[in-house]
């Protein structure tokens, strides 16, 4: 298990916390998208960080690289490049309940890490020594998925795939709709 630098963390946490306003406060839905693309290069850091090399790795190529294709690939197929919903236009007292919300769940979190310190999350079946004794990460995540886990896991392909079919017979209908593209 690789050594936490708080430095690090804290920049790396920074980092996240920054890119995922930025998709959240974004106009352009493909502006949002890139910033999510740097919120997960950020949450590989902090996995590397933590000893998770497998997990790490697994977040660049499938959630930034393949996930954020497909939603890329959809942003542009539905020509949704407008912005939808403009923060500046919303009423102010939304405003206010959704920032007192966000800063009760900030309170929330802070709580819970105050009474979490000194608890251990590392019991069960998958603790350090038996992750090791087993083969490591690689072996166990590779056992679980493809055995245990082989239904979620090939529903879940499945369920890409309809949504790409899907944005497809949208983005059809529409261009039908108009007379050819746009």
């Amino acid at each position: 298990m690789s050594d936490l630098s708080p430095v690090t963390f804290t920049i790396l946490a920074g980092l996240s916390i920054a890119c995922a306003l930025m998709v959240v406060l974004k106009k352009n839905p493909v502006s949002s998208a890139f910033s999510l693309v740097l919120l997960f290069a950020a949450f590989a850091g902090i996995y590397a960080m933590l000893g998770a090399h497998l997990i790490a790795a697994l977040q660049i190529l499938v959630y930034a690289g393949a996930i954020m294709v497909l939603f890329i690939f959809v942003i542009m197929l539905l020509n949704a490049d407008e912005p939808s919903f403009d923060l500046g236009r919303t009423h102010p007292v939304l405003r206010g309940i959704v920032g007192a919300l966000c800063f009760m769940l900030l309170g929330f979190f802070v709580w819970a890490q105050k009474k979490s310190v000194g608890v251990s999350v590392l019991t069960g079946p998958f603790n350090v020594g038996a992750v090791e004794a087993n083969g490591g990460n690689s072996k166990i995540i590779a056992e679980l998925m493809f055995s245990k886990y082989i239904l979620p896991f090939e529903l879940t392909s499945v369920l890409l795939l309809s949504g790409i079919v899907g944005a497809v017979a949208i983005a059809k209908r529409n261009i039908g709709k108009s007379g050819g593209a746009k």
